[in-house]
C-alpha cells in the first residue's frame, strides 16, 4: 500500500474497534503530518479515502470527524430456510424474462450484474491486443488448444502464489469465461439427474447451467454476512447423494457474503471427508475493499478436490470473455470437456491478457477500482437508509458491487421491478435467485455504476414506489379484516 493508504487503514480499523467513535475529532492534518513523517498531500489523501468511504466527514472551519456508521440504522437481513429435499429445476424462462427488461441502456442500471465500462482500462487493453494480433504467427492458431496459452497460465499461477496457494500452470484450463468454467466442471463431476448442493440465494447462472445439464439441486442457507451454513451442508450431505457443491465464498451474488476462514476450514474440511468436490465460482475476489484480500480457499485445499472458477470479467476485461478453472485432479476431465465443447478460446486475448499481466499495472488499476467500488457501496447505502421506509434491512458487503436489501413485510419484489422498469429504473429481484424463487421480499441493486446525476434520485423513487406498494397492502388488508 501507498503511505496515504496505510494511515487511511490504520484510521479506517481504529474506527471499526470502536477506538474512534460517531462524532470523535480526527487529528489534524498538522498533527498527523508530524507523528507519520508524510507531507499534508499525503494526509489529505487518506483522509479523502476515509470520507469517500463514508467513515468520516469533513465539517467547515472545524476538520474532519467520524461519521455515524453507515449501514448501522438497518439490521441485517432475515434469510429463509429454503424448503428441504432437491428438486428438478425449471428456472430459465423465469430468469431470462426478467433479465430481457435491464438491457435497455437508457435504464438505470441498478439490476445490472456487470460493473459500469467505464471503470475499466479498455484503451490500454486494446493496445496490448493490437499487438498481440501482430505477433501471430499463423501457426499459433491451432498450436495452443485447451489447457490454454502458456504465459497466461504463468502469470494466473503467479497470482494464485501470491494468495499463498501452490496452483501448478499445468493444472490451469483457461476458457471462454467464467460461465464456461462453471459448466465444464459440472461436466466433469455430474450425469444427468445427479443432485449438487447450492447456497441460497444463488447467482441464477448455476441454476441455469444446472437445469440445462439435467441437474437436481438442494439449496443450502446462506447468511449475507457469514456465506453458507456448514452445519446445513454437513446435514445434507448425510442424507442425499450430493455429487458437487456449486458456492460463492468471496463476495458471493447476490448477498455480497464472504465466508470467514474458519468458518472455510471447517466447509473444506467437511467436504475432504464426504469426498465432495466444490467448484468455487470465485469472480469477485479481486474487488475487496480492506487492507487485505479474503482467504484463499485453494490455499487451504490440499485434495485436489477444489475446481476454482474465476475470470477477468468482473476486475480487468468486461467483454474479453476469457476465464479460467484450476481444475485440482479433475483438470483433465475438464481439458476433454473443453475439447469437445468450444475447442479453445481466442489466442490473441490470451496473449493480450498475459502481457497486460506482466507489465499492464494490473494491480495499479486493481487499487483504483476498489476505491471506485467502495465509494459507490457507501454512496448507495446513504441513499436507502435516507430513504427506504421503516422495516428495511440491508447486507453491508465488504467486497464485490452487490448490496442486498430485505424490504418489510407486505413487499413484493417482482412487482416492484415491474413499477420500477416503468420509472426506467431496473433492479434484480430475490426470487430469480433461488430454485424454489424464494425471497420474494428481497431486492438486489448493483453499486458498481457511477451515475451522472448521483444514486440518490434513483434510489428515492425506488423507496417511494415501495411506499406506495405497502400502502396498498396495508389498505387491502384492512378491507379484508373489514369483511
Amino acid at each position: 500500500m501507498t503511505l496515504y493508504q496505510q494511515i487511511a487503514e490504520q484510521t479506517g480499523q481504529l474506527i471499526a474497534a470502536g477506538v474512534l467513535r460517531p462524532g470523535d475529532r480526527l487529528p489534524s492534518v498538522r498533527h498527523v503530518c508530524r507523528s507519520h513523517g508524510v507531507s499534508a498531500v499525503t494526509v489529505m489523501q487518506a483522509y479523502y479515502l476515509l470520507e469517500s468511504r463514508g467513515l468520516i466527514e469533513a465539517r467547515p472551519k472545524s476538520g474532519y470527524f467520524v461519521r455515524a456508521r453507515l449501514g448501522q440504522r438497518l439490521p441485517e437481513p432475515h434469510m429463509p430456510r429454503p424448503a428441504a429435499g432437491s428438486a428438478p429445476l425449471a428456472v430459465s424462462d423465469f430468469i431470462f424474462q426478467i433479465l430481457e427488461s435491464v438491457k435497455d441502456r437508457s435504464v438505470v442500471p441498478l439490476g445490472s450484474s456487470f460493473p459500469a465500462p467505464e471503470l475499466f482500462p479498455f484503451a490500454k487493453l486494446g493496445r496490448f491486443l493490437a499487438a498481440a494480433a501482430r505477433r501471430l504467427s499463423p501457426g499459433d492458431t491451432v498450436a495452443d488448444l485447451p489447457p490454454g496459452r502458456a504465459a497466461l497460465r504463468r502469470q494466473i499461477a503467479l497470482r494464485y502464489h501470491a494468495r499463498g496457494a501452490a496452483v501448478s500452470p499445468e493444472e490451469i484450463v483457461v476458457t471462454s469465461g467464467a460461465m464456461e468454467g462453471l459448466n465444464l466442471c459440472l461436466q466433469a463431476v455430474t450425469r444427468p439427474g445427479d443432485v449438487i448442493a447450492v447456497e441460497s440465494p444463488t447467482f441464477y447462472a448455476g441454476l441455469q447451467a444446472s437445469e440445462r445439464l439435467g441437474l437436481k439441486v438442494i439449496e443450502i442457507p446462506s447468511h449475507p454476512r457469514e456465506g453458507v451454513s456448514v452445519e446445513a451442508l454437513e446435514a445434507a450431505l448425510r442424507t442425499h447423494p450430493v455429487k458437487a457443491c456449486l458456492l460463492m465464498l468471496n463476495f458471493a451474488n447476490p448477498t455480497g457474503a464472504l465466508v470467514p476462514a474458519a468458518r472455510r476450514e471447517a466447509l473444506v474440511e467437511l467436504l475432504r471427508r464426504h469426498q465432495v468436490p466444490l467448484i468455487e465460482d470465485d469472480v469477485y475476489a479481486e474487488l475487496f475493499f480492506g487492507a487485505e484480500p479474503p482467504p484463499c480457499t485453494r490455499a487451504l485445499e490440499a485434495d485436489g478436490l477444489l475446481m476454482h472458477v474465476s475470470s477477468f470479467s468482473k476486475s480487468l476485461a468486461p467483454g474479453f470473455r476469457v476465464g479460467w478453472v484450476a481444475g485440482g485432479r479433475f483438470a483433465a476431465q475438464i481439458v476433454r470437456q473443453k475439447l469437445t465443447t468450444s475447442l479453445a478460446t481466442t489466442v490473441a486475448v490470451q496473449d493480450a491478457l498475459a502481457e497486460f499481466l506482466q507489465h499492464g499495472g494490473y494491480d495499479r488499476h486493481l487499487r483504483q477500482l476498489r476505491e471506485r467500488l467502495a465509494q459507490g457501496e457507501a454512496a448507495l447505502v446513504e441513499a436507502v437508509e435516507r430513504h427506504f421506509p421503516p422495516g428495511t434491512r440491508l447486507a453491508r458487503p465488504a467486497g464485490g458491487y452487490f448490496l442486498w436489501l430485505e424490504l418489510p413485510p407486505g413487499a413484493d419484489a417482482l412487482a416492484l421491478h415491474q413499477a420500477a422498469l416503468a420509472r426506467g429504473i431496473s433492479l434484480a429481484p430475490g426470487p430469480i435467485f433461488s430454485a424454489q424463487r424464494e425471497f420474494g421480499r428481497c431486492i438486489r441493486l448493483n453499486f458498481g455504476h457511477p451515475l451522472d446525476g448521483g444514486v440518490d434520485e434513483p434510489v428515492a423513487t425506488l423507496a417511494a414506489l415501495l411506499r406506495e406498494q405497502l400502502g396498498a397492502a396495508a389498505s387491502v388488508a384492512i378491507g379484508n379484516r373489514v369483511d
